[in-house]
């Protein structure tokens, strides 16, 4: 039976309760954060739980926990539901009060909720790529904050997905911006390009990971706005998310990127990507 963690308990699925008067039912007020686990470990687990507490200051919402007791949850959620690949979801909410929009009194707590899931690694995606759609970015203006709200990005998934598409890669005034679940990277000539870390996207931690890969491998980069007409002229694209890793992109729109098949420069960061997790899930 699987574990949870809610409200400072460990409580299996049939236990677990929520308030219908919980904000984040309510209002989406709230933020979360996944973090991947290899071989039984959290990954890269400081950066997803740093950046939670970085959301949940922006919205102005007090983390009833440290960063250390956020991640040691995580770890013992990992250890009794027993997972080796896979990864934990945990979110925030603002807490449980009446339904007004203002904040609740300083009294009312913030709820944490956790679980941990096995999730294989998609290695199919990984290897032989997959296909997106372009989509209007109609999302609100701090997707820097990994909040709740995802209706949007919901939307926009499932007019990718009916159109046979991965993800949807989303477009604001004339910018490629991100994915609906996943941050977006174009090759051209050698060159990694992809938008720079403002409001309109979220600073993805796969997405750091990758500039850092970049960095130690010497593969040049450019953090700039491209248009939708660059993207389709990329020699090579990829997505990039705590479950889909480093994924090629094969085909936008219908139209083939490059020679349709994944390409020189996505396939060292892949490999240099799989030298950073344990080597007894890097071929899983």
């Amino acid at each position: 039976m699987t574990t949870y963690f809610i409200d400072g308990q460990f409580t299996s699925k049939d236990s677990l309760t929520i308030s219908i008067d919980d904000r984040g039912y309510y209002f989406g007020d709230g933020v979360y954060e996944v973090v991947k686990v290899y071989d039984g470990e959290l990954y890269t687990a400081e950066e997803h739980i740093g950046r939670l507490f970085q959301s949940a200051s922006k919205i102005k919402m007090a983390i009833p926990y440290s960063e250390q007791q956020l991640i040691d949850i995580a770890k013992e959620l990992v250890k009794v539901n027993e997972v080796m690949t896979g990864h934990i979801y945990m979110q925030v909410t603002r807490g449980a009060s009446a339904r007004v929009h203002q904040f609740p009194e300083v009294s009312v707590t913030p709820v944490v909720t956790a679980y941990a899931i096995h999730n294989p690694r998609p290695l199919s995606n990984i290897e032989g790529g997959v296909s997106v759609k372009s989509v209007d970015d109609v999302r609100w203006l701090r997707c820097d904050i990994k909040s709740l709200n995802l209706l949007a990005n919901v939307l926009a998934k499932q007019e990718a997905f009916e159109a046979g598409c991965a993800e949807a890669i989303f477009v604001r005034d004339g910018v490629v911006t991100e994915g609906s679940s996943s941050n977006a990277f174009g090759v051209k000539d050698g060159v990694v390009i992809t938008h720079p870390a403002t409001n309109l996207i979220l600073n993805g931690i796969t997405r750091q990971v990758v500039l850092k890969l970049c960095k130690e491998n010497e593969i040049p980069v450019e953090e700039r706005a491209f248009t939708p007409e660059e993207m389709y002229a990329m020699d090579e694209f990829f997505i990039t998310s705590t479950t889909s890793e480093i994924t090629p992109v094969v085909l936008i729109d219908e139209k083939a990127v490059g020679a349709g098949t994944p390409g020189v420069v996505t396939r060292r960061l892949q490999e240099a990507f799989a030298r950073q997790i344990p080597l007894s899930v890097a071929g899983d």
